[in-house]
Formats: C-alpha cells, sequence, structure tokens
C-alpha cells in the first residue's frame, strides 16, 4: 500500500494554460488523489485552482528572479531557467517523500520544462507527459528517464472535446501508475548491471544465465548510448550491487564520434558510487555509424564493415585503441571498490574473431597494453585465452564478479 501523504505533482505554465490545467487538476482529485501544483509560467499565475509552488520560487532556484526574466523577454533563456529550477524543486519534492507521481503538459517550452523537471524523478515513480510534441524525436529532453509521452492531437490552448477526453485519460493513467506498487523478490541475492551489444550477446546470455543460478537478478542495457547513459543513471541511483561491464564500446564512439557515443561519462558511476565492478574492453574493436554515406568524410578510407543497412562499423585502429586503454584505466583507477580487468586474448568481439573481418590481434594487443601500463596497482588485470564469447570467458567474468562482490563486502 502506497503512503497516501503522498501527492501527485502537477507541473506547467499556470500563465497561459490555466483552464486546461484546472481541468486537469479536477480530474485528479476527482478519484481522490493529493496534488502538489508548481507554476513554471514566467509570466503570471493562476487564481482558478491552489499554487503550490509559484514562478518565482522556480526561478529563485537557479538565483534568477521572475521579474528579471520577464524584463529580459528572452524566451529561450525563460525555459532554460524554469526548467532548471523546475528540476532542483522536483529533487527536494522527491528528498521529503513528497511525491508518488508527476504530471506535466504543454507545447514546447511546456514539454521542455516538464521533461527537465522530470530528469531528478528516480525510476519507479511514474512521470508522464501530455504533448504537442510527442510524436517528435525527443530523446534529449527524455534521456534516460522512465516517461510516458502523450500525444495531445490538438494545441493544449484551452478545452475542447478532444482536449477533454485525453487529459482525463491522461489523468486516469497517472493515477492508476501511482498506485502500481514494486513487488520485490526476497530470494534474490543482489541486482548485476550488464552491458551488451549483438557482437557480446553470446558473451553476455552466457553470463546472465550463470548469475540466475546463483539467485541474481541481471539487468542487461543495449551498449547503444542511451543504453548506456540508462545504466550509469541507475547505477547513481542506488539499484545495482555490482556491474558486469562486458561491452564498453560506447568508449571508441565517443572518442571518434560515433553514433553510440553515451559521453564522457561512461564508465565513471560505478566508480563514483563505490560498488564493485568487472569491465571488459568488450567491442572496442568498432565505431558505429550509420549508413556508409554518413560517415565522416576522414573515415571514408579506413576498415569498414556493414554489419546492418542502417550500421556501418568502423575497426579501431593503433592509435584509437592505446588513447581507448587509457582512458577506461583512468575511469576505473577512480573507484575504491574492487574492480578486476579481464582480456579476451583472442577477440574482444564477434567480428574480432580468427577469420573474422575485424580479426587484428596486433591492435588489440596496444589496447591491452595500455589498460595494463595505466592501471593502478590494486587493480587486477587478467588476460584470458580464450574468445570474448567463449563460454569458458563467461564463466571467468562472473567467477571474477562473485569475488570482488566478496572482497566488498570483508
Amino acid at each position: 500500500m502506497l503512503d497516501s501523504n503522498k501527492c501527485i505533482l502537477i507541473l506547467g505554465c499556470f500563465d497561459t494554460k490555466s483552464e486546461d490545467f484546472l481541468f486537469l487538476r479536477n480530474c485528479i482529485v476527482a478519484q481522490g488523489e493529493k496534488v502538489i501544483t508548481m507554476n513554471t509560467g514566467v509570466m503570471g499565475t493562476t487564481k482558478d485552482f491552489p499554487v503550490d509552488i509559484e514562478s518565482d520560487l522556480v526561478a529563485l532556484e537557479e538565483g534568477y528572479s521572475i521579474a528579471a526574466l520577464r524584463e529580459a523577454n528572452d524566451r529561450g533563456q525563460a525555459v532554460d531557467i524554469m526548467g532548471k529550477g523546475a528540476a532542483k524543486l522536483a529533487a527536494k519534492l522527491v528528498a521529503q517523500n513528497k511525491i508518488k507521481a508527476a504530471i506535466g503538459m504543454g507545447g514546447g517550452g511546456g514539454t521542455y520544462i516538464a521533461l527537465s523537471a522530470m530528469q531528478e524523478i528516480p525510476l519507479g515513480i511514474p512521470k508522464l507527459c501530455l504533448s504537442t510534441l510527442a510524436a517528435k524525436d525527443l530523446s534529449r529532453q527524455m534521456g534516460s528517464k522512465d516517461i510516458t509521452l502523450m500525444p495531445s492531437i490538438v494545441d493544449v490552448a484551452g478545452l475542447n472535446s478532444i482536449s477533454r477526453l485525453l487529459i482525463r485519460r491522461a489523468a486516469a493513467a497517472i493515477c492508476a501508475m501511482s498506485e502500481i506498487t514494486e513487488e520485490k523478490e526476497d530470494t534474490i541475492a543482489g541486482t548485476i548491471a550488464i552491458s551488451m551489444f549483438g557482437n557480446t550477446s553470446a558473451c553476455v546470455n552466457q553470463c546472465s544465465e550463470l548469475l540466475r543460478k546463483q539467485g541474481y537478478e541481471v539487468l542487461a542495457f543495449h551498449a547503444n548510448g542511451v543504453g548506456g547513459k540508462t545504466m550509469e543513471s541507475l547505477i547513481r541511483e542506488g539499484c545495482f550491487d555490482a556491474v558486469l561491464d562486458v561491452t564498453t564500446t560506447e568508449l571508441a564512439d565517443d572518442l571518434c564520434g560515433g553514433i553510440c557515443s553515451a559521453g564522457p561519462d561512461r564508465l565513471n558511476a560505478a566508480a563514483d558510487m563505490g560498488i564493485p565492478q568487472v569491465v571488459v574492453p568488450g567491442c572496442l574493436d568498432m565505431v558505429n555509424f550509420a549508413q556508409p554515406d554518413t560517415l565522416p568524410a576522414q573515415y571514408q578510407s579506413r576498415e569498414l564493415y556493414n554489419w546492418a543497412p542502417d550500421v556501418t562499423l568502423m575497426r579501431t585502429n593503433k592509435e584509437e585503441n592505446k588513447i581507448l586503454g587509457e582512458r577506461l584505466a583512468q575511469k576505473i583507477n577512480r573507484s575504491p571498490a574492487p574492480v578486476t580487468v579481464v582480456l579476451p586474448a583472442k577477440g574482444i568481439s564477434q567480428v574480432d574473431a580468427e577469420g573474422g573481418i575485424f580479426y587484428r590481434p596486433e591492435i588489440n594487443r596496444v589496447l591491452f597494453d595500455a589498460i595494463k601500463e595505466n592501471t593502478k596497482a590494486t587493480i587486477a588485470v587478467i588476460e584470458a585465452d580464450a574468445h570474448i564469447n567463449d563460454r569458458e570467458f563467461s564463466a571467468m567474468l562472473v567467477s571474477a564478479l562473485l569475488s570482488v562482490m566478496k572482497k566488498r563486502q570483508e
């Protein structure tokens, strides 16, 4: 049973969309829910319903007065400031254990602000945005959060037969979602995050099977940029007991401008949170691009492989592998928790196997040596006479992971 004192956070621009938000609020309250209302509108407020957090407080979170934002008359700046301020206030409400769900709605500015605020609301607390932009690519604004987007069909600009229907449904949805509780299994030994790619799926599947037999819950994340960011975000939210980072390919995309970059913070969260990890340079033999004609000019003459019609892989070279090895080592060196690196000497991806299109042991050697030379003495670096997808390599990874987890408990 959820805490009956928790509220549903309603956030939006009450200055221009008061009628719509009054209707939304009434729909939620009619279902027996309590609400907290946050006004993110710059030009004014409403008297149609009680406003718990006014826009001046939202702006102050970022060090601005609402009067200064009005005087500047810079819409872009105002949307940015109100989004950041709303995010900070949402984080405070979460820390105070006051909210059970959040809902926002609006056009371009309202959607941006609502999604910004929702970035500070952790996994498991329902988040819904009724938006005119729901059919567009909002991946940047959505980030790695479990946000539900709902198309508004018509603009959020006064009530009509369509908007009433959809607002009622949005209200019903957020109320229903807020009542769903998480069912935890008491028998789980712990929760493990694991990174994977098509090129390492055999390894990951084998590791997951072995860990589940040991009683662990295993959550796999596709190392396609968004997947890596999501894994890092959930690590910071305390969702995992350990990380088995089999597929660190996103580092290569970040270095070379590939489409699967998870940004410069990839591989930082486990170290920052002090949880044990086993790290593999999986798929650092490749950088991911889209169709062949999308490759940057400087890479057109490189060694390429068409993995799918919309996926072009570029083989990393010695210079890149040296940098990647150094970066990987620098990131894990920061960890206060036990870390083990395992290097598969017979290949680091499906296509980097003897006879494979990317099989270049001499290039991998540069990567391995850079990792060995730059990791601190307390980190074990094991070189295995196996390919990354070999069953014996998976067994070695699971054994190493259980070992670092045991050390963490000692």
